[in-house]
């Protein structure tokens, strides 16, 4: 049975409830209606007590829906006046307003605008939004539990909190039916997460001029935030999160939410992700689905590495390279040319002993499946993924949502900024557009603006490698014998190790630094674009992000892997950074290969990013409330009313979860594009996840503002970017594989060149002999008091080219053409075996289960039944209708 609607108790009781407030308005006796209604035994501070902390209207009849706060300040005369049209349009909106003074708020300086949208008005605009409500209760049974469900008992939580709510079979709000949908209580149809979104869609359209007027830019609550006249809008959290709120008609889903999801040690439970979308929305909901998803994916992605690294660790002793390198008869007595000019002394090649040992950590057989494994394993993670969306976007109820989306979220900065006007084809309608001459200009200084900060990370990166080039001679210089003329440490720290790291580490800093900036430049050129939709918004700026994140954060891994030590040329002829007039020789590989530097630089900026974030997350917000004095938990109920315990919080604003998206996806893109140089890759980001679940979680529960709902079936924009990461990553991995990683010559030598089919005499093969006397004199070292033996006349280098005197000398040789040959067909052979793998599993896995599909077939079937039945049963009481009425007419003109 319908309850009446709210607003028709509002009268009478706010007016007695003000009297009790203020008795002096009262005759000065403080005698009021309202005392009547104080229970036995409880006292009149009591009854004010209780009424703080309450999501509800003096008359604890009426629910906020959202509240507006404001301070007056020096420019307080044109704000008020805005305000003043602003809240009277609002009331000629239908909805209903309650001022907090500011004598009642703890700081004596906000005033606080309560507002609460009556059934008429949450009626109309649900129709306007078309916002599915139940109108049967859904009798489609559940999926079976699996046989081995109770192994996963530990993990689950209980029923009322993952299932917040019975199903339903739903359908668009018309409020001419309203007796066809559930309506039991008006006031409680729709759920406050509904409520506070229309509310919120009126809040942006509604103008703040006099009706005389007509300034289109004086339009909605987005533009009073900004110019300060209000200082905050925001929808009220239900309760306290650790404790239930007192008023039983309250959800407590807030401390629901911290309880079960929130804290740190539920990590390894599941998440309520239907009382996330239930409380914060679909959009909300489906973030926290995607990571969930992706961090258990994750857990058999770090399992694998884990087993490559292990192998690495078996076949330690087995790595007969290293012990060549590292046997003073072989290694020992190989001497190398300089590395670079000048600074750079002849050296021995048992000097980077310990680098060749942690190179064959990450550089073995092992490596080369576990590249193929995560081919693979990132297309079952995305085929996967879908399926899991799809089931989402059935039991959410956002299966016909996107065209919906696309015609109705139209953004209110579109409608204010685009003053032309044409007929809509569709809707025969009359709608804002951008024309195509605006568009192109904006689109070009977009473009522009882009294209000049991508170059300015390549300008940087730039540096950045002319750092690496001269530092290096620095530290050579220093550490010119790590085996003699320095002492411990200098076994552990080579000139290439502290290049490496000093470099990665400035390069971090680098990154941070265009980040800072470039955000605020992504989002001054989208807002330039003028775009339609919240979701064009949305995906115009992904892109524009992720495109600078891509060039930002992996330039300087692609310059390792697949620059470092391929243009070098050779001792006589070596290649310059800026052509042979200047000084900076391009960097040769670690002896160890390149691999292990492309490690180094994967562990600096990853582990960087993640710590870096996870501090700002966690520790800022801490420090912010510490700072500004907040108390949380230690302000009593009583004296710190609901909306001022929300107003402290931080907002959450419109691109909350982009940045979150873009942290992760940055994140898959390490753990996936360079994955062969560092196996480990995986499960430092699935560590990292694990954590950045529950402090997400708890920064939702207990550092933000309550969000407006808002609804999206898919991550949008960003699986497109993840399926091109994807069809990258097995690219990348192959290159690193063929041209980074020393696998394939050693494959070569073993297999064609070797005698007895072991990697005896390796070392000593992939090493070139040059004549000491030809090295030009600006590439020969300062100090010609050289400590090895001066009869020697020959370095070694690391290249596959003829010795000196032969006929071809200093030219490549066979082999080297035979290594190439196999390099390119490995490449292509990964490649297609990977590609075929993906498409195979693509194809097998289809991206909508076939008892979703039957499910939504079924529930569209009886929702058109249902439909069917209330027209006919509605037709036939207009027809019974109109035959009681006709022959009374008839009857009555007779006797007349």
């Amino acid at each position: 049975m319908m309850m009446s609607q709210p607003n028709s108790v509002g009268p009478a009781v706010l007016t007695a409830f003000r009297i009790h407030l203020h008795p002096d308005e009262n005759n000065g006796n403080g005698v009021s209606l309202s005392e009547m209604a104080i229970l036995p035994g409880h006292t009149e501070t009591d009854k004010l007590q209780t009424n703080r902390d309450t999501v509800f209207f003096r008359d604890g009849v009426r629910r906020i829906d959202f509240v507006l706060s404001y301070v007056d300040d020096k420019d307080g005369e044109k704000k008020q006046e805005r305000r003043k049209e602003f809240e009277a349009n609002l009331e000629k909106a239908g909805l209903e307003l309650e001022t907090e003074d500011k004598s009642e708020s703890k700081d004596q300086k906000t005033y606080f605008l309560k507002i609460h949208a009556p059934w008429d008005v949450l009626a109309t605009y649900a129709e306007v939004l078309k916002i599915k409500v139940p109108f049967k209760e859904s009798d489609i049974p559940h999926s079976q539990d699996a046989p081995l469900e109770w192994l996963s008992h530990p993990l689950r939580l209980p029923e009322h909190i993952m299932r917040p709510q019975p199903d339903y079979f739903t359908y668009p709000f018309d409020k001419k039916k309203t007796d066809f949908f559930l309506i039991s209580d008006k006031d409680t149809f729709f759920p406050p997460s509904t409520r506070s979104r229309i509310v919120f869609y009126i809040l942006a359209r509604c103008p703040y001029y006099n009706e005389g007027r007509k300034d289109r830019e004086k339009t909605g609550i987005k533009r009073l935030l900004s110019n300060g006249t209000y200082a905050a809008a925001f929808p009220l959290h239900d309760c306290r999160y650790w404790k239930r709120a007192r008023n039983a008609e309250c959800e407590s889903e807030r401390y629901n939410l911290y309880k079960n999801w929130a804290r740190f040690l539920c990590f390894y439970k599941e998440q309520p992700l239907n009382l996330i979308r239930k409380y914060y929305g679909e959009k909300i909901g489906i973030y926290f689905a995607w990571l969930g998803f992706y961090t258990e994916m994750l857990f058999f992605a770090a399992l694998m590495g884990v087993i490559c690294f292990a192998y690495g660790l078996l076949s330690y002793d087995d790595n007969v390279s290293s012990k060549e390198i590292c046997d003073a008869n072989i290694g020992g007595s190989i001497i190398m040319c300089p590395l670079c000019d000048k600074k750079c002394p002849f050296w021995k090649l048992n000097s980077t002993c310990l680098s060749s040992w942690q190179s064959h950590l990450f550089d073995n057989e092992g490596t080369v499946f576990f590249a193929i494994f995560m081919g693979i394993w990132v297309t079952l993670f995305l085929e996967f993924w879908k399926r899991r969306q799809a089931r989402l976007e059935y039991e959410w109820d956002l299966v016909d949502f996107e065209e919906e989306q696309l015609q109705l979220q139209i953004r209110p900065e579109f409608e204010i900024q685009c003053t032309n006007r044409r007929l809509n084809k569709i809707t025969q309608e009359m709608e804002p557009y951008l024309p195509v001459t605006s568009k192109c200009a904006r689109f070009c200084l977009s473009a522009a603006t882009v294209i000049f900060w991508i170059s300015l990370i390549v300008a940087c990166i730039i540096g950045v490698i002319a750092y690496r080039l001269a530092v290096y001679a620095a530290f050579a210089s220093i550490i010119k014998d790590p085996m003699r003329k320095i002492q411990l440490v200098g076994r552990f720290i080579t000139p290439q190790l502290a290049t490496s790291v000093t470099a990665s580490c400035i390069n971090f800093v680098i990154i941070m630094i265009l980040n800072f900036f470039y955000e605020r430049v992504a989002i001054w050129i989208t807002d330039m674009e003028i775009p339609k939709t919240h979701l064009e918004y949305e995906n115009k700026l992904t892109v524009k992000m992720f495109l600078f994140q891509f060039v930002n954060y992996y330039s300087s891994c692609f310059y390792v892997a697949f620059f470092k030590g391929k243009f070098v040329g050779h001792p006589g002829a070596y290649t310059y950074m800026f052509g042979n007039w200047s000084t900076l020789r391009n960097e040769e590989c670690d002896p160890g290969g390149c691999l292990i530097e492309l490690t180094t630089q994967l562990v600096i900026v990853m582990t960087g990013k993640q710590m870096c974030g996870n501090i700002q997350e966690a520790l800022l917000p801490v420090m912010r409330n510490w700072w500004s004095g907040r108390k949380g938990r230690h302000h009593p109920e009583n004296h710190y009313s609901r909306w001022e315990q929300d107003h402290v919080l931080q907002n959450f604003s419109q691109l909350g979860l982009f940045y979150e998206y873009l942290e992760m996806v940055v994140q898959f893109g390490f753990i996936t594009l360079f994955v062969a140089s560092f196996p480990l890759a995986p499960l430092l980001a699935l560590f990292n996840n694990i954590l950045e679940i529950r402090v997400d979680a708890w920064k939702f529960t207990t550092q933000f503002r309550r969000p407006v709902a808002s609804k999206a079936r898919n991550i949008g924009a960003w699986l497109e970017i993840l399926n091109a990461v994807a069809v990258l990553s097995v690219v990348t991995n192959a290159f690193i594989m063929a041209f980074t990683s020393d696998m394939i010559p050693r494959m070569v030598y073993l297999y064609a060149y070797s005698e007895g089919s072991n990697m005896r005499g390796y070392v000593n093969n992939s090493l070139s002999v040059y004549n000491i006397s030809r090295i030009p004199l600006r590439s020969m070292p300062e100090e010609h008091d050289y400590w090895f033996d001066n009869s020697t006349t020959t370095c070694r280098y690391r290249d596959y080219r003829y010795p000196p005197g032969h006929e071809r000398e200093y030219t490549h040789t066979m082999h080297f053409w035979h290594i190439l040959a196999a390099k390119m067909a490995f490449i292509i052979i990964m490649e297609h075996v990977v590609f075929m793998v993906k498409f195979f599993v693509a194809w097998l896995i289809p991206d909508v289960p076939s008892d979703v599909k039957a499910r939504i077939k079924r529930e569209r079937y009886l929702v058109q039944e249902h439909l069917h039945n209330y027209e006919v049963e509605r037709l036939k009481m207009q027809l019974s209708a109109s035959f009681v009425t006709e022959p009374r007419s008839e009857t009555s003109s007779t006797m007349e």
